[in-house]
């Protein structure tokens, strides 16, 4: 059996932060995660998207940060159990926990940490004539996952949240062509890369098309054009395109989470934003999951979770230890 600290179920950026502050804390991590690699959503769907709001970076991509973070705990030695997803939880006692995995591992933890950003997920599709027959890999796709895969390509990107306005950003200097197609005239994205996004279609860099539905796909065993509803005029329209991106979201899933006895409102785990502690003793929630009055679903946010936590998991660890924490440089290695 695995014996650790904390016990991290989700090994994405939020739950590798979360590393680093508890081991300035000197508590030593353990991180599961039902995907092969860490990094959550971020290497998973978007490794190659654009990150504008992490402190200290105009702009890193999502691999990066990912790589960067890694590298920021790797003197605190976390463990790792990948590709194995968390089942069952089992608290003894009060400071004692027994995670179980679908592969039957088993990690004994003094505290647990969810992590697990939207839990288990699939993208949001929309309801468009035909779009099954060109999915994998026909020409519709759901995520960007290397971007130089659309160079010199005509692309359609539908949706009006910041990651069709982020990638719009993106690829307009590497497709040859890009279409925004948004059902609305107003966006749900950052007011910034709004701005970008407008800017670029005033230098003709983009084509925008706004107050737009999506209706039906077009080809012959391959995408070669969609068709779509100006929701006013109730006009058709159609543009011939080697890729359509729908960019809807994800619709988020909790999995075995649900039967922890955990509060839940909406698929998310309510939390006291005092420390980020559950309704069970021993158990917070961290980023995407966890929901709070005017919660902002964001890294940075989530950042600031992890650090509250793990003084709080500290104290519920080492009840009525005081703590210091130290950075030390060794012969040019960090020592905590």
């Amino acid at each position: 059996m695995i014996q650790t600290d904390i016990a991290i179920i989700g090994a994405g950026p939020v739950g590798l932060f979360a590393v680093f502050e508890a081991g300035l804390l000197k508590m030593r991590c353990h991180l599961i995660d039902y995907l092969p690699q860490i990094g959550g959503q971020l290497s998973e769907i978007y490794p190659k998207k654009p990150i504008y709001d992490i402190p200290g970076y105009p702009s890193v991509l999502a691999q990066e940060l990912i790589d960067n973070l890694k590298e920021q705990i790797s003197p605190f030695h976390p463990g790792y159990t990948l590709g194995e997803r968390i089942e069952g939880l089992e608290k003894r006692g009060e400071a004692d926990f027994v995670l179980t995995t679908n592969m039957g591992t088993q990690i004994e933890a003094k505290a647990v940490v969810i992590a697990g950003g939207l839990g288990c997920f699939e993208p949001r599709k929309p309801a468009v004539e035909g779009l099954e027959a060109f999915e994998n890999g026909k020409g519709v796709n759901y995520m960007i996952l290397e971007p130089e895969t659309y160079r010199d390509k005509h692309m359609v990107l539908a949706g009006g949240g910041d990651s069709a306005l982020d990638w719009t950003i993106h690829l307009a200097g590497i497709a040859r062509k890009v279409v925004l197609v948004h059902r609305s005239e107003s966006f749900r994205g950052a007011p910034d890369s709004v701005n970008k996004v407008m800017q670029l279609a005033e230098e003709g860099k983009i084509d925008l098309v706004l107050n737009a539905n999506l209706t039906q796909v077009h080809g012959n065993g391959r995408l070669h054009s969609v068709s779509m509803e100006d929701s006013k005029t109730k006009e058709q329209k159609t543009i011939e395109t080697d890729y359509l991106i729908p960019l809807f979201g994800l619709s988020p899933k909790l999995g075995p989470i649900e039967g922890w006895n955990l509060n839940i409102d909406k698929n998310a785990i309510e939390v006291n934003t005092e420390d980020y502690s559950t309704n069970i003793p021993g158990i917070w929630a961290i980023g995407d999951i966890n929901t709070y009055k005017n919660k902002l679903k964001l890294i940075l946010c989530g950042f600031h979770e992890a650090a509250l936590m793990s003084h709080s998991a500290y104290k519920y660890i080492n009840p009525g230890v005081k703590y210091t924490m130290k950075y030390t440089t060794v012969n040019g290695i960090n020592e905590f």
